[in-house]
C-alpha cells in the first residue's frame, strides 16, 4: 500500500478545495493506514467555558478521515461523509492543540471506513473518539 498525496500535497489540495478550513489544520504524519492531523485551536473553536466545541471535533475527526483517503488515492474532491459516530469522552485541555490520529480500517473501491481518536496537546487521553465512513465516487466522476 502506497501513498499517493504527502503532508505538503494534502495541505496545498485543503488549501485550494476548501480554502475556509485550510489554516486551521496542519497535518503531522501522514502514512498508508494512519494519518495526524493537529487543529491549530482559536477563538472560533472554542465554546464557552473556554473549552472546544464538539463542531471543531467533528470537524477535525472528518478532515482526519478525508485526508486519510485522499493520501491513499490522490485528489479525489468529491469524496463525501456518508456516515460518523462520534463519542465526546472528556474536556479537552484548555489552550491546546487538539491532535487527531486517523486510522484507514478498509478502503474499497466504493466505500472507506476508519477511526479517529483525537487528544488534546502533550496528553495520553482520548477526549473524543470517532467512526466515519466516506463514499468514494466513481472514478472519472
Amino acid at each position: 500500500m502506497t501513498v499517493e498525496m504527502d503532508a505538503q500535497a494534502l495541505e496545498g489540495f485543503l488549501a485550494e478545495a476548501f480554502p475556509q478550513v485550510a489554516g486551521d489544520f496542519r497535518i503531522e504524519e501522514v502514512e498508508a493506514e494512519r494519518l495526524v492531523v493537529r487543529l491549530i485551536t482559536q477563538g472560533k473553536h472554542l465554546r464557552p467555558g473556554g473549552t472546544v466545541s464538539g463542531p471543531s471535533m467533528f470537524a477535525l475527526a472528518d478532515v482526519g478521515i478525508y485526508l486519510a483517503v485522499l493520501a491513499r488515492l490522490g485528489p479525489v474532491a468529491l469524496a463525501v461523509t456518508t456516515n460518523c459516530s462520534i463519542d465526546f469522552m472528556r474536556k479537552p485541555e484548555a489552550g491546546k492543540d487538539l491532535i487527531a490520529e486517523a486510522r484507514l480500517l478498509k478502503l474499497g473501491r466504493v466505500l472507506a471506513v476508519g477511526d479517529v481518536l483525537i487528544r488534546s496537546e502533550g496528553s495520553d487521553k482520548v477526549v473524543a473518539r470517532a467512526s466515519l465512513t466516506y463514499s468514494i465516487p466513481p472514478a472519472g466522476s
